[in-house]
Order: C-alpha cells, then structure tokens, then sequence
C-alpha cells in the first residue's frame, strides 16, 4: 500500500460519516432555482478553469470513492448545483485546506498564494450559488429567562434591585452561552423558586399595610384580661368590683397621635360618680367621670400621643364605695363595667411615603367606587409590561378573579393586587420568551374552529412585540424599556431606520453591561476566572484583588470597544488596555497608582489583544503550569472558529510536573507528547500556538525562562507559516481577519437567537460579515447587521408555529 494511500486514512472518519448522511439527503427543490442562466454559466466556468484542477490535483487521489479508508468521496461534485448542495462538506474541506491540514504532511501541496487565491474564489462563489434564493429564517426553541434575564426584568419590571435568581438551579450550556432554548428545561426545584421568589419580589415592591392610614381595634369585654382574679365579664360587659383594670395590647404601626374609647357605664353609689382613668403603659393616663348607669352607657375617650411599637392599653377603677350598712340602694355600692376597648390611630399624618416600586405598579389610587375600575387598570398594565405584549380582556379578568378572592375575605386593595401580580410572575408569559409572527399577540392553545396552520406554511417574522423583546434580550439581557414598547405598539420598530436608532441608542446606554457580562463573559470564557485556584506556592503573586482586576480588564476592554464603536480587529491587537495599580504591578507597567481603572499604553510592552490579557491566560492554564494545549485550543475555538476534534479515546494526559518519561521545559516535553500517532494529528493544529504564548506564566506574567530554560516561543503553522514570540503570533492572528469576523459573528448570532447555527444560516453569515468588513469592521455594524437579519428578525418560535 502507498504512502500516499496511509497517510489518507488519517483523515478524520467523522467528516466522512458526514459526507454519507448527506449523501443520502433528497434535495426537494433545486438550490439554484434563483441563479440566472448566465450567472450559473458563469460560475461553472470558474469551477471548470480554476477549482476542479487543483482538486483533481491535490485532493482527488486520496477522496475518490464513499468507500474508500478515508470515507470521504470529492470526485463526484462537478457541477455548481452539487457544490451548493453539498456546501456543509466544502466549507470543511475548505476550512482544513486553509489551516494547512489537508494535503496530509509530505504530499504535494499548492504554495501558499495559490491556495489563498483558490479558496477566496471558491468560497465566494459558493456563497454567491447558495444564497441567491429565499432564506429558511430557522425556529427558536420557546426559551426561558436564565437567572441572569430574570434577575434583570425584575429590576427593570419592578424596580427593586434583585438577586434571588443567584440561588436558582444553574442554567445549562449549549453552543458555548447560557441562554439557548434547547437547554434551559424547567425542574421541579426550579419551578418551587419561582413560586417563592413571586412572593418575595411582591411582597418587597407593593405596600400593602401603610402605617400612616388609620386603623381601628376593639377589645371586647371577654378579649380583656384583667387584674382581678375573678371573670368579670357579664352580658357583654366587664365588671369591675374592686379598683384594678382591665387591659390588652395594642401594636402602633407608626408615631403619632391616637385616641382610646371605652364604653362604659357604673352602679353608682355615695357623692361622687365613678371614676374610671384610661391608660396608656404607666405614663400615659387621663381620668374619665362615668356617671351614667348600665342603661345609659356612653363612649368615653382620651387622646394620647405613641409611639410605633406594642403598648399596653387599660381601663382602671379608681374610687371603690361600699356602704354594707346602707339602706338606699344608690348609697351602698359604687363599681365600674366596661363594655370594650377601642384604638384608633394614628390619626391627621401625611400618607406615608411608599417606595418606587409601589408606585410603579398601583400607579393609581381608588376611590370607594372605583376599586373595580383600578384594580383592572393596574393589573393590565403590570401584565402587560410582564409579558411584553398587550395582555388580552380576558387575561385580566382571570388576574381579577385573585383580586376578588382576596378582597372578599377582608384584604385591603394593595393585598388583593399584590396576590395578582404573584399570579403574573409565575405566569409561563413571563418565566419564557414567546416568540410570535404578526397578528398573534397570545399564543393560541385552542384553535377552536379556526383551522390549524400547514405544517408547510412559510415562517413568518416576529411581530413588533416579540421584536421588541429580542432585541432588549439580545443587548441588555432584561426586557424592552418604555420607549420600546411604544414603537412597538406603533407597528414602527421593524422599520430598518428606526430598528438601526434603536440598536443604537441600546449600545450607548448602561444596561448594554449586560452583553460585555454575559456575551464576553462566555465568548473569552471569563466566567471560569472565578473557579480558577493557581497554586499559591508556585504563584504567591496571585490574590482575589489581582483576579477582579484581570476580569475587569477584558471588561473594560470589550465595552470600550463596544461604546466607542471600534473596530472588532482590535480584540486581536491594540496598543492599549485597561489597568489598575495592582495589574499594572503584575504586567510591569510604571506610573499606575490606585484603584481606578484607567486606559493606558502598551507601546514596549509585549502585550495587546484579547489573548494577551492575564484574564485569558489563566483561564487556559493548568494551576501549576501553562497548557500550550489549552491556549491553542481556546485560539481556535473563540478566535478561528475551528474547534479540533476531541481528543481519542484513552489518549495520554501530559503530567503537570516534569518527572516520568518526558523530560525537559514544556515545549520539549509536549513535543515528545505529540510524537505518539493517536495525538499528533490535533497537537499540530493547537500547541504551535500555545507555545507562541509560553511568555506568559499560568497567571500571565511575563517570563523568559522556564525554570532554569529559555522560552522558545516560536512556531510553525500547519500551512507553513512561521513566528517567533507572541508579537508574531498576534500578526499571524491579525492576518486571519477574516476567520475571526466570521468567528465572532457566529457566536453572538448564536448569542443573539438563543440557538445553534445551522446550514441554512451559513448565507446569514456571509452577509454579516460582508457588511461588517465593509463598515470598517466596526462593532455597531456587526450588531446592526445580526438585528437586520432574517434569522434575527424572521422566525416565530418554533413551538408556536
């Protein structure tokens, strides 16, 4: 067997597997339906005089049969149309030629410029064949809020600042970010959160019992207890035959002025009436006359002046008269009955002030006849907002029906909306983002009578609610503020005019922190820094002030590239970042005192870029050591966009010291690691560029030596291309412009959809970055043209359709 035919097994059986399941795919309608006769003709040339040569050249020999050791067949596309349809295989193939994988090393390849060349016309015309038709927009799985976006719309929704989403269940990962509807599933545990935190959010935004409204408490005479060692209470009334009291407690919502009533009445006996002193603790007393009798009782009162808090309340008999010898009956007893005790106050405050929150939900005070009418008011607004999108008459009236039940069992009107409001925010409308086309402001559960949709039916595009809501979900990881929410009730959000001012307007404002937190906290994987232990033996320079600098760091860097509308290329290379004094220690740059973050040079340093800053560094280190492996691994994940396949099954792991087989600095004893067949093919792709990073330590400090050797932060690329150090490797990164704009604009369109990309989005992307190149690479235009696209703006979700 030839060399040439051993080496061709090499290739990797999964892009094989994949060539034959699309292989066996019918293609229902012909891909280039929409190609003029003479652009087709056009691009048939092109693949006749300047693409088939070089494959039958290069690549035909070891890929010219399904069944062959390799799996993968490219002898059989000779036409535009079998190109277009098998694009998914091409773009691989291309992405491997360019990486310098394929031809296998030692067989003849194409010099650099030839390829290059090749593969722009290749790849251009693909795109030009595939896209030229209608686009398949996809479907968005219904997606819930992760803790982050709950967190957020409460904040927004409500107006208190709430974290109560922290202690939810963690938020499963798919496609590399936290918000992709086909992973955030809802547990029982999760589902009991959400029940608890609607209690707590209301119960902490609505004031149900204002402390400055009057309120009134009765003691009835068998409520009392009493000084006296006998029950004195008779036909409603507590008699009191001797001096003492009777008494209760009272609790004060607030400072001020009350008055205490008592119904009483005395047998009255000798030259004086009763006398009865109503109490308040022991310094608050007033004395009362009581001369009528049991049938003429009245209501006596004295004002005092309280104290929030519990007091004490009496009613005491002061002036006892016993005459045993006396014959007239007014003459022989003298003795004191009351009926009950009553407390009402605090009496003539201002209403007090309640909190924002309160005032941004019941927005309106009833009166005695319009309780109805309010309560309905404020409970379709706070629907509404909650659920971004009108909520019907008859969601409201189902909102009333709590209301009711609540203010028919005695609750006051802030109880009755408060217990309402709970309803709402554990409503699926507001836990999950319901995506829907035009026309439809609910989803439909029952169609009734109305006829199903065809299973074939076009997707239509969102309607201006659910538009209003991707796009604040997208930028600010929370719900459309009001100015949203007017043009989408204006039917005016979708205009592109208006949509481009808005996606302005959102980047400038403070909640876009949200996309530097969420979309680069998982795009550059600076999340993990938190969970990163270096060892502090190894590294006793590394502290938590010195780990939320290196965060805040890329933080910065990444929202100042975003506000001041830089170009993305600047996340591969700039002369500047952003440091404090502890950071500056740490990268050896003069001049920086104190805390503050400030922007300063990097000129003379060997640092710029993304890649460069501590935060990546070390979340792509071992704790004991640097990983070449995991640098280059990250740099062709979150920089390239072309992950390696992973690792074979049972393959090695490199030992973090250097004792064992291997031997020597890091770079020699990965060398030696890679030398083994079942590792080689993925370590040329990753360690080439993490050995251009091995200046930097496992907390991204420079260095020259490992241990007692020099660094050698050379490399040799797949394709050839050689550097010395991490300047060139960052010149080489530079140099694949276009590989990162594609990169970056695959993940935040993932990002921006909460779904994996599919085939039929490749087209998309394209024009993302068409239009981003065109636009001076700026940050606004990768954003506008994701807003702008058809996925971004088209699919209902697909649960709904």
């Amino acid at each position: 067997m030839s060399s040439r035919m051993t080496r061709c097994r090499l290739v990797p059986l999964a892009l094989g597997l994949t060539w034959l399941v699309l292989g066996l795919q019918a293609v229902a309608d012909d891909p280039l339906a929409h190609v003029s006769e003479a652009d087709l003709q056009a691009a048939q040339a092109t693949l006749d005089e300047q693409v088939l040569p070089l494959l039958r050249q290069y690549c035909i020999d070891c890929h010219n049969s399904p069944f062959s050791s390799n799996s993968l067949d490219l002898s059989q596309a000779t036409t535009a149309k079998q190109f277009v349809e098998q694009r998914e295989i091409w773009d691989k193939a291309i992405s491997k030629f360019r990486a310098g994988t394929m031809p296998p090393e030692g067989e003849e390849r194409p010099s650099q410029e030839v390829a290059t060349a090749m593969l722009d016309r290749f790849e251009a015309l693909l795109s030009t064949l595939a896209c030229a038709g209608p686009r398949d927009p996809g479907r968005v799985t219904v997606r819930r809020l992760n803790r982050v976006e709950y967190n957020n719309t409460i904040r927004d929704l409500v107006g208190i600042d709430y974290h109560g989403a922290d202690d939810f269940p963690s938020d499963d990962v798919g496609y590399g970010f936290d918000n992709i509807g086909d992973v955030l599933s809802l547990s029982p545990v999760l589902l009991e959160k959400y029940l608890a935190a609607a209690e707590e959010i209301t119960s902490r935004a609505i004031v149900t019992d204002d402390p400055s409204r009057p309120r009134r408490v009765r003691l009835e005479a068998e409520d009392m207890q009493s000084t006296f060692d006998y029950k004195g209470a008779v036909n409603g009334a507590f008699h009191l035959y001797y001096p003492g009291e009777v008494y209760g407690t009272f609790d004060a919502p607030a400072a001020g002025p009350y008055v205490v009533r008592a119904r009483a009445f005395g047998t009255q006996a000798g030259d004086e009436p009763a006398r009865m002193e109503l109490r308040f603790d022991e310094a608050n007393r007033q004395t009362i006359d009581v001369p009528v009798t049991e049938e003429a009782a009245e209501v006596y009162e004295a004002k005092f002046e309280l104290i929030a808090g519990k007091h004490r309340i009496a009613a005491a008999f002061l002036n006892d008269f016993n005459d045993a010898q006396a014959t007239d009956p007014q003459r022989k007893d003298r003795n004191l009955a009351v009926d009950y005790l009553e407390i009402e106050g605090p009496l003539g405050l201002e209403p007090a002030a309640v909190p924002e929150s309160h005032r941004r939900i019941i927005f309106i005070q009833p009166e005695a006849d319009t309780v109805e009418g309010c309560a309905r008011m404020v409970l379709k607004q706070f629907a509404t907002r909650a659920w971004r999108r009108p909520a019907t008459s008859i969601e409201v009236s189902r909102l009333m029906r709590v209301f009711h039940v609540a203010t028919e069992q005695g609750e006051s009107f802030e109880r009755g909306i408060q217990l309402a409001c709970q309803a709402v925010l554990v409503s699926p409308y507001f836990l999950y983002r319901i995506e829907l086309p035009p026309g439809e402001d609910k989803p439909k559960s029952k169609r009734g009578k109305d006829e199903p949709p065809a299973e074939d039916a076009p997707p239509g595009p969102l309607n201006p609610w659910a538009l209003a809501s991707r796009l604040s979900y997208f930028l600010w990881s929370s719900m459309p503020d009001e100015e949203l929410f007017k043009l989408a009730e204006e039917g005016t959000l979708a205009e592109p005019a208006v949509l481009e001012a808005q996606v302005r307007r959102m980047l400038a404002d403070p909640k876009s922190q949200a996309l530097v937190e969420n979309f680069a906290g998982q795009w550059l994987q600076l999340r993990n820094l938190r969970i990163i232990e270096p060892d502090r033996g190894r590294f006793p320079e590394f502290d938590e002030e010195l780990r939320a600098a290196m965060r805040s760091e890329t933080e910065q860097y990444f929202a100042h590239i975003m506000r001041e509308d830089r170009s993305i290329l600047e996340f591969l290379d700039a002369d500047y970042t952003f440091v404090n004094e502890r950071l500056a220690r740490h990268y050896g740059i003069n001049g920086v005192a104190g805390p503050e973050f400030r922007q300063v040079s990097l000129a003379g340093t060997q640092r710029g870029g993304v890649l460069l800053q501590a935060s990546v560094l070390t979340v792509t280190s071992n704790p004991t050591r640097t990983s070449p492996v995991k640098r280059g691994r990250w740099v062709l994940e979150q920089i390239l966009g072309t992950p390696p396949p992973p690792p074979p099954p049972g393959a090695p792991q490199l030992p973090d010291d250097g004792g064992g087989p291997l031997t020597g600095t890091l770079r020699q004893r990965t060398e030696q690691h890679r030398t083994d067949p079942n590792c080689a093919a993925c370590h040329r792709l990753m360690d080439p560029l993490g050995f251009g990073l091995e200046n930097f330590d496992a907390v991204g400090a420079w260095r020259d030596q490992d241990g007692a050797d020099p660094i050698d932060a050379s490399g040799e690329l797949p394709n050839g291309r050689t550097f010395a150090g991490p300047g060139g490797l960052r010149e080489i990164l530079v140099g694949q412009a276009a590989d990162f704009r594609r990169c970056l604009a695959q993940k935040l369109l993932t990002y921006a959809l909460g779904r994996g990309l599919e085939a039929g989005d490749r087209c998309t992307v394209d024009e993302i970055c068409q239009s981003v190149a065109g636009s001076e690479n700026r940050f606004s235009a990768l954003v506008l043209a994701i807003v702008q696209s058809v996925p971004f703006r088209g699919p209902a979700a697909a649960s709904e359709q």
